[in-house]
């Protein structure tokens, strides 16, 4: 079987249902993004065909030699006085592959410490820590392999737990360079030590992603689509608001959905879409589009532009720099921020 065929192949079997879910597992902070480009294209992306380091958080088989002494830093402002970051460095060697080293922070700020009739105690601080650990190799012209190992701390308050996860990406470049696609297994692994001595050990946000990026050829125009949670069919969500409109008032009988749309809401649900344009060869535009997003945080009353994102990038000097807005609430919406460096465009023996 050819490797094209075999990538294809578990492309399409990783794609089935299995039983486990998006949300209520511990350590969800390894599914908030950092990188202002990829905030700005809707919040992930696992396929693309330039040297971003950024991108190999979300797919560690996009580390390529191209990015060898490259250095990036993200900072995300969030809501409510979080907020989080990322910083990585890689090297490359040519009989060995390539190699990336980063850091992945959520600081949720200070507390005010209480017993159980408001005394005030103490003041302490909650924060989770991953370290990413990122190996890649060519497979041939073609397939590219990458795995990221990443060893989790959790501190809130008195109480800590670790755990160790594993991602694990393969991605296949058109011999153009102009099209890509990926699959990508996130955060295999387990808790191996527990919040709580008598508790039990609780599951990490395991997710399946697929991704494609297409550069068109006579155009400044790259688009991406990801379909991520593809572990799981249906993410939809429902709150006590929308069960009661499944309900006629009237007769008390259930209110059956057309069976197209909801078919459809299912299938958008695990689908991100975004674009760049390339303006100049220094600075470019982005922007997203998040469905699952948008269904699950709009007010009916006033939707607004939840679940679009924006953002652009600029080349100054030898610093590419990323801003980012991701509308996730009315509310209000973070801001990201990305700085990138080649260090051996300064120091050109290093």
């Amino acid at each position: 079987m050819s490797k094209r065929l075999l990538f294809f192949s578990l492309c399409f079997l990783l794609s089935v249902e299995v039983s486990a879910q998006p949300g209520g597992k511990i350590f969800q902070f390894l599914e908030v993004t950092n990188s202002a480009r990829v905030a700005a294209l809707g919040g992930k992306a696992v396929a693309g065909s330039d040297d971003d380091l950024n991108l190999t958080f979300h797919n560690p088989s996009l580390l390529t030699s191209s990015m060898h002494n490259n250095l990036v830093l993200n900072y995300v402002d969030y809501f409510a006085g979080i907020n989080y970051g990322y910083a990585s460095y890689s090297r490359s060697y040519e009989n060995l592959g390539n190699f990336a080293a980063g850091i992945h922070y959520l600081n949720y700020g200070k507390f005010t410490g209480a017993d159980e009739i408001g005394t005030i105690t103490s003041e302490f601080r909650a924060a989770d820590y991953a370290l990413n650990l990122i190996y890649s190799r060519q497979l041939d012209s073609l397939f590219t392999f990458g795995v990221n190992l990443k060893p989790i701390y959790s501190n809130l308050e008195s109480y800590s737990s670790f755990a160790i996860a594993l991602d694990a990406g393969i991605t296949y470049h058109s011999k153009d360079k102009l099209f890509s696609a990926a699959l990508v297994l996130k955060n295999i692994g387990t808790q191996v030590t527990k919040y709580y001595p008598n508790g039990v050990r609780e599951p990490l946000p395991f997710e399946i992603l697929m991704g494609l990026s297409l550069k068109l050829k006579h155009a400044p125009l790259r688009f991406y689509i990801v379909g991520e949670h593809l572990e799981k069919w249906d993410l939809t969500y429902k709150t006590e608001r929308d069960r009661e409109n499944e309900v006629d008032p009237f007769t008390g009988e259930e209110i059956k959905e057309d069976k197209l749309n909801e078919f459809i809401d299912k299938f958008m649900r695990h689908i991100i879409i975004g674009t760049e344009l390339n303006i100049t060869d220094n600075f470019m535009l982005r922007f997203g589009y998040n469905y699952r997003r948008r269904q699950e945080m709009k007010i009916d009353t006033k939707i607004g532009t939840v679940g679009f994102s924006w953002g652009a990038g600029i080349k100054i000097y030898k610093f590419h720099i990323s801003y980012a807005r991701a509308t996730f609430h009315q509310a209000g919406a973070p801001n990201h921020f990305s700085l990138s460096m080649n260090l051996s465009e300064f120091y050109k023996k290093f």
